[in-house]
C-alpha cells in the first residue's frame, strides 16, 4: 500500500492512473476505522482497479462545542486495516494542506442539510460538502462508496454530485451493525458502559417501524410516534429528533412508501448517536 500526505502528490498519481485507464474507487473516512469502514473498502476494492482510502479529521464540519480535539486518531492502526481491507492508496493530508491560507471557498447545498441533523448542527453539512468536494477533485475517482448509517449526508452527497456535474459514481453501502444492532461508529467508543447497553434501543425502535409498515401501516406520524415512545420507553435516551423523510430528496413525507427512510438522533449521556432505515 502506498501512503500519500499531501493534495499535490495524490492529484499526480490519480493523473497516472487515469492515463491508464484505471477504474478508481474511493472511500473517504475520518479514520478511527471499524468494520463499517471496512465493509466500504472492501466494496470499493471489488469494483475498482485501485482503491483510495482517505483519512481526514475535517474541522469544518465540527461546531465549536463539539469533539474534534477529542477524535480518535491512530494513522499507524488506520493504515494496517486499511490495507487488510484492500486499499491501495492511503491518502491522508494535514488540514494545512486540504485548507490552504486564504481558502475562502465553501459548497452549501440547499435545504436539505439545514433539518434533521443539520438543524440541531449549523454549517456541519457545508463542512462535509465542501471537504467531500475537495477530496473528490483530487483523488479523481469514477466511484466513490459511502455508508447508509450517515443517510443524510449520503443524500446530500448525491445531490451536490449530481448538481456539480461531478461524474463520480456514488454506491451506497448497507449499515453494518454490532451483533445487538447498535450501528458502527467511532462515536461508540464515548459512550459508558451503561448507555453502551441501552444505545441498541434505536435500532430496535427503527425494526419495529419496519414491522409496522410491512404490517400494512401508512400514517408517517403513528410511526414516528411509535419510535419515539420504544427510545424513551427502552432507555434514557434524550431524543432529538425521529423524522420520516425520502431517502433521496430528505422531504418529510405524510405516507409511508417505499424508499422512505426512518432516521433518529438521540444523546446518550454526552455521545449523540444517529441511525436510520430505508422501507424496502
Amino acid at each position: 500500500m502506498e501512503t500519500l500526505r499531501t493534495s499535490s502528490a495524490m492529484a499526480a498519481r490519480s493523473r497516472a492512473l487515469r492515463a491508464e485507464d484505471r477504474v478508481v474507487g474511493f472511500v473517504p473516512t475520518m479514520g478511527a476505522l471499524h468494520e463499517g469502514h471496512l465493509s466500504l473498502i472492501r466494496i470499493a476494492s471489488a469494483l475498482a482497479d485501485v482503491t483510495v482510502v482517505s483519512v481526514f479529521v475535517n474541522p469544518t464540519q465540527f461546531g465549536p462545542t463539539e469533539d474534534f480535539d477529542r477524535y480518535p486518531r491512530d494513522l499507524e492502526c488506520d493504515a494496517a486495516l486499511a490495507e487488510a481491507a484492500g486499499c491501495d492508496i492511503l491518502f491522508a493530508p494535514e488540514p494545512a494542506d486540504v485548507y490552504p491560507r486564504g481558502h475562502a471557498t465553501v459548497v452549501h447545498v440547499e435545504r436539505m442539510g439545514e433539518r434533521l441533523c443539520g438543524a440541531a448542527r449549523p454549517g456541519h453539512f457545508d463542512g462535509v460538502t465542501t471537504v467531500v468536494a475537495k477530496l473528490l477533485n483530487v483523488v479523481r475517482p469514477s466511484l466513490a462508496v459511502f455508508g447508509q448509517k450517515d443517510g443524510q449526508q449520503l443524500a446530500i452527497v448525491e445531490r451536490m454530485v449530481a448538481d456539480l456535474n461531478m461524474g463520480v459514481e456514488i454506491i451506497r453501502a448497507p449499515t453494518v451493525r454490532e451483533a445487538d444492532g447498535l450501528a458502527m461508529s467511532s462515536r461508540n467508543a464515548y459512550l459508558s458502559a451503561e448507555e453502551r447497553r441501552e444505545a441498541p434501543a434505536l435500532y430496535r425502535a427503527l425494526r419495529e417501524a419496519a414491522a409496522l409498515y410491512e404490517g400494512g401501516e401508512r400514517d408517517a406520524r403513528a410511526v414516528v410516534g411509535a419510535v419515539r415512545s420504544l427510545i424513551e420507553s427502552g432507555s434514557r435516551a434524550a431524543v432529538q429528533y425521529v423524522s420520516a423523510v425520502d431517502a433521496a430528496t430528505l422531504e418529510d413525507v405524510a405516507e409511508l412508501r417505499p424508499g422512505t427512510m426512518i432516521a433518529v438522533a438521540a444523546h446518550f449521556g454526552g455521545t449523540r448517536l444517529i441511525d436510520n432505515i430505508v422501507l424496502p
